[in-house]
């Protein structure tokens, strides 16, 4: 399942602005609480947002490429922790003007970053118990993005036993034991969400959670 590029854009600005309407409300406490994301708080993930929106700076990344090693994910982690060091408020007020943006980092494209805009409003989203809603064709769209892609989150050779199953759309991906779920759980779970356990079921549940348990 595909979405046009105007479509991705007016899913991507009614994110941003969900994602700056709950940020908006959150104390000091919570704009230091762990994300979803692995090792980023709250602020953290949204300063991701607010940089997603904007070419990348190539004084400012350059040096982090150095600093990083050259690992690229390494890179983004150092730039995006700098420029969480500000007030919420102001991330937050960031986020909601760029949220009509049309412009990107030039290393990614606006499918990447539908559903990079998704998944990370979850990040926020549900450490904190709240929610932010996601029509299931859009979380299929983004979904789809993710199968057919490799790197970094390789989702289908991760999960190459099972067949993905939304319960909510007509949509699925895979060969395999079957693993119903929402769609938005469904790309959770190809991000590496762990989270999305929750709202998955089937006959190959089971065989998904020994694969997913730490070892």
């Amino acid at each position: 399942m595909w979405a046009d590029d105007k479509h991705c854009w007016r899913v991507i600005e009614q994110q941003r602005v969900a994602i700056a309407d709950l940020l908006s409300g959150l104390t000091e406490a919570e704009w230091e609480a762990p994300s979803l994301c692995a090792h980023w708080r709250i602020r953290d993930v949204a300063a991701h947002l607010v940089l997603g929106s904007r070419p990348l700076a190539l004084g400012p990344a350059a040096r982090a490429f150095v600093l990083a090693g050259g690992r690229y994910n390494a890179m983004v982690d150092r730039l995006t922790v700098a420029y969480a060091d500000r007030p919420g408020a102001d991330l937050a007020a960031e986020l909601r003007a760029a949220a009509p943006a049309r412009t990107m980092p030039a290393v990614t494209n606006v499918r990447n970053l539908l559903f990079d805009t998704i998944v990370h409003g979850q990040d926020i989203a549900l450490p904190l118990n709240r929610s932010i809603a996601v029509r299931p064709g859009d979380a299929a769209a983004a979904a789809s993005r993710v199968w057919g892609m490799g790197w970094p989150f390789r989702a289908r050779r991760r999960l190459r036993d099972f067949e993905l199953i939304a319960d909510d759309i007509d949509w699925s991906v895979g060969s395999g034991t079957p693993i119903h779920g929402p769609a938005l759980a469904l790309l959770l779970l190809m991000t590496g969400r762990p989270i999305a356990l929750r709202e998955l079921s089937g006959d190959g549940i089971d065989h998904l959670r020994r694969r997913l348990a730490p070892a």
